[in-house]
C-alpha cells in the first residue's frame, strides 16, 4: 500500500515524525479547555522537541544500508562482518575514529591499540547503530561528525581521539 521508497524515508525520519506528532498533540492539549492539561502539554512539547532534535541527527547519520557487510553493536563491542574483511573493536579500548573518503564507499576507520584498524563502510547494513555507540564516547561531538559526513573532502579526517591522560589514569586505579 505504501511505496517502498516512501516507507524507507519514513523509517529514516521516524523519530522526527513521532516527535512532531507529540508536539502537535501537546499544542492541542495546551489549547484545550481552560488549561486543564497545560502541564502535561508542556512536558509533551518539550519531549517532542528533544525527539525531533535527536531524530534529525540520527536521520542525517543513517544511510540506505545497501553497502557491503553488516555491523553489530553488542555490549560495548562493535563487530563488522564484511564480504572480504571483518573484525571487532571494543568501545572501551577504542583510541581513534577516522572518516576515510579515499575508500569507496566512504569508510569509518576504528582504531584500537595493538590491532589492525577496523574499516566499516558508512552504508553497511546496521551502520546506523554506530550513532548510539559513538555517542557514549567521552567528548565525542556528533554535530562535528555529521558535518564531516555531509562534506567528507578528499583526505581521511580524524573525528575523535581518546584523551590518553584519562586512559592512563583509568589503568592506574
Amino acid at each position: 500500500m505504501i511505496r517502498p521508497e516512501a516507507k524507507a524515508q519514513m523509517m529514516r525520519w521516524r523519530e522526527v515524525l513521532v516527535g512532531s506528532a507529540a508536539v502537535l498533540l501537546g499544542l492541542w492539549w495546551l489549547a484545550g479547555p481552560r488549561g486543564l492539561l497545560s502541564l502535561p502539554a508542556a512536558v509533551l512539547i518539550l519531549g517532542g522537541g528533544a525527539l525531533i532534535w535527536i531524530g534529525i541527527q540520527r536521520a542525517r547519520f543513517r544511510s540506505a544500508g545497501a553497502g557491503p557487510g553488516g555491523v553489530q553493536v553488542d555490549e560495548g563491542q562493535i563487530t563488522y562482518f564484511g564480504p572480504l574483511t571483518g573484525g571487532s573493536v571494543s568501545l572501551r579500548e577504542l583510541s581513534a575514529i577516522t572518516l576515510d573518503p579515499t575508500l569507496h564507499p566512504t569508510h569509518w576507520r576504528l582504531e584500537e591499540p595493538g590491532q589492525s584498524p577496523l574499516l566499516i563502510p558508512v552504508n553497511a547494513e546496521g551502520a546506523d547503530t554506530l550513532f548510539d555507540a559513538f555517542a557514549t564516547l567521552p567528548d565525542f561531538r556528533m554535530t562535528h561528525a555529521l558535518a564531516i559526513m555531509k562534506a567528507p573532502g578528499v583526505h581521511p579526517i580524524v573525528i575523535w581521539r581518546r584523551d590518553l591522560s584519562i586512559s592512563a589514569q583509568r589503568t592506574l586505579h
